[in-house]
């Protein structure tokens, strides 16, 4: 009997199996909180009975780790966004400043690669620009996992640094800044129109690692399109072909990005906000000196440990901004 059409294409069936495949891990994970709380009865009903104190502790740790789990899991039913499951593009910029602001790039750099990796998401270097003497000057980086999106579009925004420089021989406290932008990586299949008369394309020499092929053939690809002046760029693929292809997808997110933020502003003047929509507004702040202390403008959220922050732990920051907006798009509909 022969295969329906269906299964000739391989992206289709790939996507019907990804998608069996979280909605198994969804079952597991329900499974699996059902039998925790039934082993926290048994144990707490065992601790009553032989009035035993080592088992109650045990219990409220029991209680503890459960409820987190259990937050988790709601948190993820709760990101139901039409790309929240997508995998993320993620770009990082530094401001003005210099190597201070270049080398504050690579911190964050390496706090999302922490983040990821301990998510067991995969991720793969798009572009990257390394600065004149420290950090970088920019780098896209592709996070690839469920939910990726849903997660990182939190850390959409400004990031602000206040230390002590390491680059100043005076050891005087600097404050430097760097832009986060999170898009999703889109289908072929979503509608985002792009003309090719609309799109300029350069080829170039790339700067990058990759071995001598690249750095001696034209592989990296620039593309700038037009009508909005948007400019992404693909460099760590050996082949300018792979370079364009991943350069064509970037600039899909980018589009999809800017039209949203534009739905967003307009829906916000037609409610009278004040507050500006954008990448312009400062989200986050990460003080080493005079004090240790990591918080979101948005949520007042504050952790006291910046080296932990800085290690990728930074699930207390994302889940209570995706949660305050739930809550706030719960009042706005009622």
């Amino acid at each position: 009997m022969a295969q329906p059409d269906f299964w000739n294409d391989n992206d289709a069936a790939q996507k019907v199996i990804n998608e069996v495949n979280r909605l198994k891990e969804q079952v597991e994970q329900i499974t699996n909180l059902e039998q925790e709380y039934e082993d926290l009865q048994v144990m707490l009903e065992l601790a009553l009975e032989e009035n035993d104190e080592s088992i109650l502790h045990e219990v409220a740790k029991g209680v503890k780790a459960l409820s987190k789990n259990f937050a988790d899991y709601e948190l993820q039913l709760l990101l139901n966004g039409p790309y929240d499951k997508n995998n993320a593009i993620l770009e990082i910029h530094p401001g003005a400043g210099g190597t201070e602001s270049q080398d504050w790039a690579s911190m964050l750099l390496r706090m999302y690669t922490r983040w990821a990796e301990s998510h067991g998401y995969k991720v793969e270097v798009l572009d990257y620009l390394a600065g004149d003497e420290a950090g970088i000057k920019s780098v896209t980086l592709l996070i690839k996992g469920h939910n990726a999106y849903g997660y990182l579009a939190a850390e959409k925004g400004v990031h602000r640094l206040v230390r002590i420089s390491p680059f100043d021989a005076s050891g005087r406290r600097h404050t430097s800044f760097s832009s986060v932008e999170v898009m999703p990586e889109l289908d072929d299949d979503v509608d985002i129109e792009i003309r090719p008369e609309d799109l300029k394309i350069d080829t170039y020499r790339s700067s990058g690692a990759g071995g001598q092929h690249v750095n001696t053939t034209d592989s990296a690809v620039r593309i700038t399109h037009i009508p909005t002046n948007i400019v992404v760029t693909c460099q760590t693929e050996r082949s300018q072909i792979k370079n364009r292809e991943r350069a064509m997808k970037i600039l899909k997110a980018r589009l999809y990005e800017k039209q949203r933020e534009e739905q967003e502003k307009e829906l916000a003047e037609i409610r009278g906000d004040q507050k500006e929509i954008g990448w312009g507004s400062q989200i986050r702040s990460y003080v080493f000196h005079p004090y240790s202390m990591v918080k979101d403008h948005r949520t007042n959220t504050e952790v006291g440990n910046v080296n932990a922050v800085m290690d990728g732990e930074i699930d207390i920051f994302i889940d209570s901004y995706l949660r305050s907006k739930i809550s706030n798009q719960s009042e706005t509909t009622n």
